[in-house]
């Protein structure tokens, strides 16, 4: 399999008037999944081509709600996670080109890895640029990595940085056989040994509706049981980047300016559910993260 495109620098990037309507997307992204005849996507490569918006502001109201339904502290700098909801209609502009590798419906989030270098803050006039790279084979499916960058003002260099790992399920040569035993799960760990959760939290579907009417990422597998039962699952999901915002408001006043939030994506929270937090100082570091 080849990966042709080389981070960042040998990208054509394409300047969008606006943000793109993340609703509109779905239903192009619903349409490009229905089978063409004669019509396919090379999944062996990875077009060299990225996606911007200049001079985006953010939405106070918009933020206000995001912040109350992740249950994060409402301020002059975004939510570590905020901008995702900023970027994501860029990453499915990049989904719905003919020429991108797999199609969109239907691509799970398999990781999230966001760097913040400074912070983002309300009245910041943001360039938002996104890109696809690092095609591979996974055991699974294809994975590929979409690479988001803010800037702020004039300056060069990114504020935040944000690759999202999706998987496109699939029979690859890393797949196992049909007839291959499966690998024994490993046991979870006992009450014992982790202790009480830092938290508890509850989430129902009317907080998953509200989060996806504040995000603008209406998926179905997020807001309809038909929709989520159709890929799957026993009732709609939790948002991922729900899930990942509110982990954070258990230490945010903890988050240094420079940061690394690294999250994988292990089990889907179908809704209604009870969440335990757990948070802890990893002293092993030398850093108290």
């Amino acid at each position: 399999m080849s990966t042709p495109n080389s981070p960042g620098s040998d990208v054509e990037y394409t300047t969008l008037p606006a943000i793109p309507n993340l609703l509109a997307q779905y239903g192009k992204a619903a349409v490009g999944a229905v089978p063409v005849v004669g019509g396919s996507r090379s999944a062996d490569s990875m077009p060299a081509k990225g996606v911007e918006v200049q001079g985006v502001t953010v939405d106070v109201a918009n933020l206000a709600a995001y912040t109350r339904v992740c249950g994060l502290r409402l301020g002059d700098a975004l939510p570590l996670t905020y901008p995702f909801t900023l970027a994501f209609p860029l990453s499915m502009q990049l989904m719905l080109d003919p020429d991108y590798p797999v199609p969109a419906m239907g691509s799970v989030h398999l990781t999230n890895e966001i760097e913040s270098h400074r912070p983002l803050r309300v009245g910041d006039e943001l360039t938002i640029r996104a890109r696809a790279e690092n095609l591979r084979e996974h055991p699974a499916g294809l994975l590929l990595d979409i690479v988001t960058e803010i800037r702020t003002g004039d300056d060069p260099d990114p504020a935040w940085v944000q690759r999202s790992g999706l998987l496109s399920k699939r029979r690859t040569s890393l797949t196992p056989p049909k007839d291959a035993p499966r690998p024994p799960k490993p046991e979870p760990p006992t009450a014992a040994e982790i202790g009480d959760p830092t938290i508890v939290k509850s989430v129902t579907e009317a907080q998953i509706a509200e989060y996806a009417a504040v995000s603008g990422d209406r998926n179905p597998i997020h807001v309809s049981k038909v929709g989520a039962k159709a890929f799957g699952f026993p009732n709609v999901i939790a948002h991922g980047m729900w899930t990942a915002a509110t982990l954070l408001g258990v230490v945010e006043g903890s988050i240094p300016e420079r940061a690394r939030y690294s999250v994988e994506f292990g089990k889907p929270v179908v809704l209604p559910a009870k969440l335990g937090v757990y948070a802890r100082r990893d002293e092993a570091t030398g850093s108290g993260g």
